[in-house]
């Protein structure tokens, strides 16, 4: 069953209260009715199972039957900063790292990004990406939504990761570790992920990558499309650091 996420504030044991955007998605597109059961997550990491008792134009009530915390975890965060991809590319990217339990996602402008988003368009852009994660994030029964960053440019990532400890990079035909054993330090609590666009890193971005901590990991001897790498990627940190399997 999707999980469905509000503000805390629209639960007051033993009754939950949803309007606006959400009300209508499951009053006019899931066409939900009284006696049904329906699961609620907050943003305080409590999911609630509840009875609707009445859907109206205005709202929809219903009784908490059941209350969970989400589980405590000591795996590091993963960190994806995705190198701006083409159309449908990129907002597959962003479902399927939702799904595989990614906590950021960081756009970036690499050199040999085709994608160039307007200025005036940036932000609509981002909310339609979080839209995508919030979608996914219900879909696979998440405890939070990861956050979608406006796109950023190598400096401004540089400065943004600068005191993570945990630093990988893609780099396909290098002579960098595998990722199934590349070091992963067991200080701080993030690990960043960079994934470069169609065309591939820029040598010049590689070496200033590198320079700035960066590790080159390979994911083997073929060269995936960007897409695929960054989900293949997410599967094996997951899978190492206990959030798969």
């Amino acid at each position: 069953m999707p999980t469905f996420f509000v503000a805390a504030e629209a639960i007051v044991p033993p009754t939950v209260r949803i309007s606006g955007p959400l009300l209508h998605h499951l009053r006019e597109s899931l066409r939900l009715q009284p006696g049904e059961i329906l699961s609620i997550t907050d943003d305080r990491g409590k999911r609630y199972r509840a009875e609707i008792a009445e859907v109206t134009g205005r709202e929809l009530v219903g009784r908490i039957l059941e209350t969970m915390s989400a589980p405590l975890t000591a795996a590091p965060s993963i960190i994806l900063t995705q190198a701006l991809l083409k159309g449908e590319k990129m907002d597959w990217v962003i479902q399927k790292a939702t799904e595989l339990g990614v906590e950021r996602i960081v756009p970036a402008l690499a050199k040999h990004s085709i994608v160039r988003p307007r200025a005036d368009r940036i932000e609509h852009q981002r909310e339609r990406w979080q839209r995508i994660a919030l979608e996914a994030a219900q879909q696979s029964e998440r405890w939070n939504v990861p956050v979608i960053d406006a796109p950023v440019t190598l400096p401004e990532l540089l400065t943004r990761s600068k005191s993570a400890t945990s630093k990988i990079i893609l780099a396909e035909r290098s002579d960098g570790t595998s990722l199934t054993t590349a070091p992963l330090s067991g200080a701080g609590n993030e690990v960043w992920l960079l994934v470069g666009p169609e065309g591939g890193w820029d040598d010049e971005e590689l070496a200033q990558l590198l320079q700035q901590g960066y590790t080159a990991v390979t994911l083997g001897r073929r060269i995936l499309r960007a897409e695929t790498a960054a989900i293949a990627a997410i599967s094996v940190l997951q899978s190492r650091l206990g959030g798969l399997g």
